[in-house]
């Protein structure tokens, strides 16, 4: 577990590197001008000392204009034909050769020597190398493919941006195509190597990568069969607790499923929370089981094949009574249970201090526990409602002292019928990008003639903090709110460019306004209240889930490709700083 954990948190870790590109195609269509006019300044004013307007006003537009064009026209050399990638690469790789231009009149400055025009040519070699590395990691063209069109917008723009009758004295200047051939070496050994990076338990890391940014434009099917291909065969438990009114009228289910959602927005069962709750009317809980990324489904098929065998849950126990609820705090943990008939179901948290998902060992340790006392099914649920790392040992063993202490209390505890009414946001005007598809909801419990609320929210865990600020605002207003729980969705409805990939609940919309629309949800819930039954359901499937091994090979692909990675940016960083010296 601590292995899965720590190859999950690496790849978590790496998603900073894919923010490196501009949020906005059009913020890199315009910085490409901008550096493509630099590079006519640069070149007129510092190599060819030719500022005069007649020979000069001209360049600017022939050599945008071929920038431009080559843009379009590189879309159809890609897999994907994507013209958002094609006007990023676009970018960086004419950076790199309007920098090589200003380090060579810098260097000339520095050194008192005349300015090389052998730069001129090394950046634009170089730009075809860059070219050459990313049409082979990201944009899934071959190493002989990418070496056929590697020279086209450089060369283009080239031809443009110089005066035809210097064309053969620049191209053939010894120093420039020496340094660039060198890097275009550099750059086709360096595709060579990290594409083999993750071997033998990944066979192509460059066709990973390529599949993950494709999914980022929502064209998921690439990643999903990879995925499927390391995915492995297992049974997965769903529990249920259906509250249903005497006439059956109202109906409400709190799911703990088992699966864990994700991997990521939008590949697989990163939805999966929504899906249940739409498949049970709108009218669910769907909580955070203790599970981990191990639980992931990694495809739609499977996300399907779950939810259709999830209607054949069966009824294990029903009755009318459960006990109040139990809170016991140790240091930063905090468990709340309640028990119907002889099931607990209980609540872990540590907000608002937070931490990753609650490791198996702890869910293992509570259900011997539970069997000790001759409990029938404890379900128990992750929270999830604060930000913060893998639990720390200390941590964890508070959370299992105050498990324990709360089954213990709860076998003390007598029973009372109960009375339930259940709302949602449905109706409401709640839109937030911190906030998935499922939105909000409130089950309110009338248990011995008093009432708590306990909120849920489709979200991928919670701001610190905000848990206590709306459990205040409901103190404030007489109402108990005992927990909010988050569904631990995966669900992005807007891409977050940020460290964590996602918006936690809070986050956006703020504490006070959550607590509005808690607080009217929760009045709604209260009107509903009405005597009810509970039933216990369970079901078993059999699906495929992404396993440890996957996260092993990814993670174990990505330190691989990215130490090779240092390697050669350090090497060809010291090869460039020699071409400054000559």
């Amino acid at each position: 577990m601590e292995k899965e954990q720590d190859d999950v948190s690496n790849i978590h870790n790496r998603f900073s590197l894919t923010l490196v590109n501009p949020g906005s195609h059009y913020f890199s269509l315009a910085a490409s001008m901008g550096v493509g006019v630099v590079i006519v300044f640069a070149t007129y004013f510092g190599y060819l000392n030719n500022p005069s307007v007649e020979e000069f006003w001209y360049r600017i537009p022939m050599v945008l204009g071929a920038l431009a064009i080559i843009q379009v026209l590189d879309t159809r050399f890609t897999k994907k034909k994507e013209y958002s990638k094609s006007l990023h690469s676009s970018l960086f790789g004419s950076m790199l050769w309007v920098v090589t231009i200003l380090m060579g009149i810098l260097s000339s400055i520095v050194l008192s020597k005349n300015i090389e025009l052998f730069f001129i040519t090394f950046g634009m070699i170089l730009f075809a190398s860059f070219r050459i590395g990313i049409y082979t990691t990201t944009l899934g063209l071959s190493l002989k493919k990418a070496w056929a069109i590697a020279f086209i917008q450089p060369l283009v723009m080239f031809f443009a941006l110089i005066p035809q009758e210097l064309w053969y004295s620049i191209l053939r200047e010894p120093l420039g195509i020496g340094y660039g051939f060198a890097f275009l070496i550099i750059a086709s050994v360096w595709s060579l190597t990290t594409d083999r990076a993750g071997r033998p338990g990944m066979e192509s890391t460059h066709k990973t990568i390529q599949a993950y940014l494709a999914s980022q434009g929502n064209d998921f099917e690439d990643a999903e069969e990879l995925m499927e291909q390391h995915a492995t065969e297992t049974k997965v438990g769903t529990s249920q607790i259906k509250f249903s009114s005497k006439d059956g009228a109202n109906e409400f289910h709190m799911v703990l499923p088992e699966i864990h959602p994700g991997p990521y927005h939008p590949v697989g069962g990163s939805n999966i929370p929504y899906l249940i709750y739409k498949n049970l009317a709108s009218s669910a809980m769907i909580m955070h089981s203790i599970s981990d990324h191990a639980l992931n489904l990694p495809s739609r098929n499977e996300v399907n094949n779950y939810l259709k065998n999830l209607e054949k849950s069966v009824v294990k126990e029903e009755g009318m009574t459960c006990t109040e609820p139990v809170i016991v705090q140790i240091n930063k943990a905090r468990v709340t249970g309640m028990l119907f008939g002889n099931n607990p179901l209980l609540m872990l948290s540590l907000s608002p201090h937070g931490m990753e998902d609650i490791p198996s060992y702890i869910k293992k340790e509570i259900e011997q526990y539970g069997k000790n006392r001759n409990f029938t099914k404890i379900m128990t649920i992750d929270c999830h409602n604060a930000m913060g790392e893998e639990i720390s040992s200390e941590d964890g063993e508070d959370m299992l002292k105050a498990t324990k202490s709360c089954l213990d209390a709860l076998i003390t505890k007598d029973s009372f019928p109960i009375e339930f009414g259940y709302a949602n946001s449905n109706n409401m005007d709640v839109w937030t990008e911190d906030l998935a598809k499922g939105g909000l909801g409130i089950t309110c419990l009338k248990i011995n003639n008093k009432k708590y609320f306990l909120g849920w929210a489709d979200a991928n865990n919670m701001e610190n903090g905000v848990r206590e600020k709306i459990i205040k605002n409901f103190a404030d207003k007489g109402h108990n709110l005992l927990e909010i729980c988050t569904s631990d969705t995966h669900y992005a409805v807007v891409k977050a460019r940020n460290r964590n990939g996602y918006y936690q609940l809070g986050l956006i919309a703020g504490a006070d306004k959550l607590s509005k629309w808690f607080l009217e949800i929760a009045e709604n819930a209260e009107l509903k209240i009405s005597s009810a039954k509970y039933e216990i359901l369970e079901n078993e499937t059999k699906v495929k889930v992404m396993g440890q091994s996957i996260y092993e090979d990814y993670s174990k692909a990505l330190e691989n490709s990215l130490r090779i990675t240092k390697m050669f940016v350090i090497g060809g960083l010291g090869l460039f700083i020699t071409s400054l010296f000559l």
